[in-house]
């Protein structure tokens, strides 16, 4: 597997794979699928200096993503935090890709000076929630019922980790 940063010509595939995690439902807040054209503007500011998109890929096919993306841009006290996304294609989880993805934004984490990196996530999803601890991710934070799926209301999850100084 190789993990390297995302090319234009990867945002279909991107796009293809968090469209899964809408379609399933309770692993995003989005309920209706995206479009390519609904994330050139994001694709655009995932810059390799400061805030990376990596791709995994396997046999020539992206099998995962993941962001690093900024926390309240613009706003100066936050400028050393992240949020950081990641989505694994259905027939590729539980085969480590999520966990060289996170360990691939970990380390380059310092040289982005990047001291605080966390993710959202909706409290269900216990697959993330296993692959962030395994990577020294600890809860922060906990929003009950602040997303809606259809009238079923579920909680937003905050994991966070300090990134260690080298």
């Amino acid at each position: 597997m190789n993990i390297r940063i995302a090319e234009e010509r990867d945002l279909e595939s991107i796009i293809q794979i968090y469209n899964q995690a809408v379609a399933a439902g309770y692993q995003t807040a989005d309920t209706e699928p995206i479009t390519t054209e609904d994330r050139k503007e994001w694709y655009i500011n995932h810059t390799p200096d400061k805030y990376p998109l990596f791709v995994a890929e396997y046999e020539k096919k992206i099998v995962g993503w993941l962001s690093i993306s900024a926390y309240r841009l613009g706003r100066q006290a936050l400028q050393y935090t992240a949020e950081v996304s990641y989505y694994i294609d259905f027939d590729y989880q539980r085969m480590g890709v999520g966990s060289r993805l996170l360990k691939e934004a970990i380390n380059l984490c310092p040289s982005l000076k990047i001291k605080t990196m966390f993710a959202i996530l909706i409290e269900s999803n216990l697959g993330s929630i296993k692959l962030l601890k395994n990577h020294g991710f600890e809860k922060w934070g906990y929003m009950p019922k602040v997303a809606d799926f259809g009238g079923i209301e579920v909680g937003h999850l905050y994991y966070g980790l300090r990134i260690k100084k080298r």
